[in-house]
């Protein structure tokens, strides 16, 4: 049997790098909203106030649905809620 080591989960799953990269790039903002409500102490209606969505698609987002956002999305609902999202792009060696 032939193991490979990824570097994380989306690496092995996605088709491509550039879709492990967005997945990558979508759990963390995902992680890092979640940790806003939960830290602020908000209820899911609470939030979605902040981040101008509905109750159900913040309930989405804390469930870890994923699939169901766009960067874009995500972005929005991180500016909206006072957060500051910064892209940094990298050289590969």
């Amino acid at each position: 049997m032939n193991r490979r080591r990824f570097s994380s989960v989306w690496d092995a799953i996605e088709d491509t790098p550039e879709q492990a990269r967005n997945m990558k790039l979508r759990a963390g903002l995902m992680i890092a909203l979640r940790e806003h409500i939960n830290h602020a102490g908000l209820t899911q209606s609470q939030a979605a106030e902040v981040f101008g969505v509905t109750q159900p698609r913040v309930s989405d987002m804390v469930r870890g649905k994923i699939n169901l956002f766009g960067l874009d999305a995500l972005v929005n609902m991180a500016t909206a809620a006072g957060m500051r999202v910064e892209l940094r792009l990298l050289e590969v060696a």
